[in-house]
């Protein structure tokens, strides 16, 4: 060790003395421990619980990889080999998914919802199930591209839409968020989710139902919730909601879970920057709902909605205010 680091170990070693590391890591502990017993969490001990964030962050990097290979994957990748690298990364990405739905599965099982036995091989079916389903999605994704291209009078080529657009990354996330969402894997969907959100601000639970064409322009703020339903050709601008108007109670005084609670968008719709568009409502195929509107009523195909339209308190399909 050279001396130049010598006095700042020293140093390191010398603050040891002014906290008391061994209690805290006992305190902690004991918390853990009170959190688990509450919870009904087995103690397991050589093993990992849950799913790794950190794993399946680089397991969606490599399935972006194979998607679009020569636009997501490695800079020296050339079009002759394309194929040995989406085999050669796509073995990879499954073979991570599979140890992380492994894990996800398994703790479904130590809470009644899987029998422990079937754990691996129903991990094996599912990822099995996701992977036969990813030509589809790349068909999807190409539809998400076009809308993007062609909705942006910005954009210069479609490669630059994939290359540098965050809602384009968000929805590639989405796609393959929802399909694990609806095979059986929600947390790890969960997960995945939020590892777009956390990138591009746009948050969309993998819950969530959306048709093809789908674009969100410049993105930061979107929120759509678990039981959205959008429709063909939605275009969304920045920070729109698509969110719950209210909570229903549970019996037991909790909320209830899973009833449909945000609002089904139809064909063509457009949103503009600051809407917010909330409960289990329907906003008509074809309309046009203006920037910053408050919404929690359903309105017809073709509508213009405005600020102003609403505060005049006039329905249907009125004109857009100038």
């Amino acid at each position: 060790m050279s001396l130049r680091h010598e006095p700042a170990l020293a140093s390191s070693q010398a603050t040891t003395g002014h906290w008391d590391l061994p209690g805290i890591v006992a305190g902690l502990h004991a918390v853990r421990e009170r959190w688990r017993e509450a919870q009904g969490r087995s103690q397991e001990f050589g093993g990992r619980e849950f799913p790794s964030r950190e794993a399946l962050g680089q397991v969606v990097e490599q399935l972006c990889g194979a998607l679009f290979p020569m636009r997501l994957g490695p800079a020296d990748l050339r079009q002759e080999s394309e194929d040995f690298y989406v085999g050669y990364t796509l073995d990879a990405a499954l073979h991570g998914l599979l140890e992380q739905v492994r894990l996800e599965l398994a703790y479904q099982a130590r809470h009644g919802d899987l029998a422990p036995e079937a754990v691996r091989s129903r991990a094996i079916a599912l990822v099995g199930e996701f992977a036969a389903t990813l030509p589809s999605i790349r068909e999807l994704l190409d539809t998400d591209v076009e809308a993007a291209f062609h909705g942006d009078p910005a954009a210069r080529s479609v490669d630059e839409v994939v290359l540098c657009y965050p809602g384009i990354l968000a929805v590639i996330h989405h796609r393959i968020a929802n399909r694990l969402y609806r095979l059986g894997a929600p947390l790890i969907a969960r997960i995945v989710a939020e590892l777009a959100h956390s990138a591009t601000g746009i948050d969309i639970h993998p819950g969530a139902t959306i048709g093809h064409s789908f674009f969100i322009d410049h993105g930061t703020g979107v929120v759509i919730g678990e039981t959205a339903v959008l429709g063909n050709r939605v275009r969304l601008y920045q920070a729109v909601t698509l969110g719950a108007k209210r909570f229903q109670i549970g019996s037991d005084g909790g909320l209830e879970k899973g009833l449909p609670r945000h609002p089904v968008i139809e064909d063509d719709v457009v949103i503009y920057a600051g809407a917010t568009v909330l409960g289990r409502i329907t906003i008509g195929q074809g309309s046009s709902i203006g920037g910053n509107v408050w919404l929690t009523h359903s309105v017809p195909p073709h509508s213009q909605i405005s600020q102003a339209s609403l505060q005049h308190g006039v329905s249907g399909t009125e004109q857009r205010a100038a």
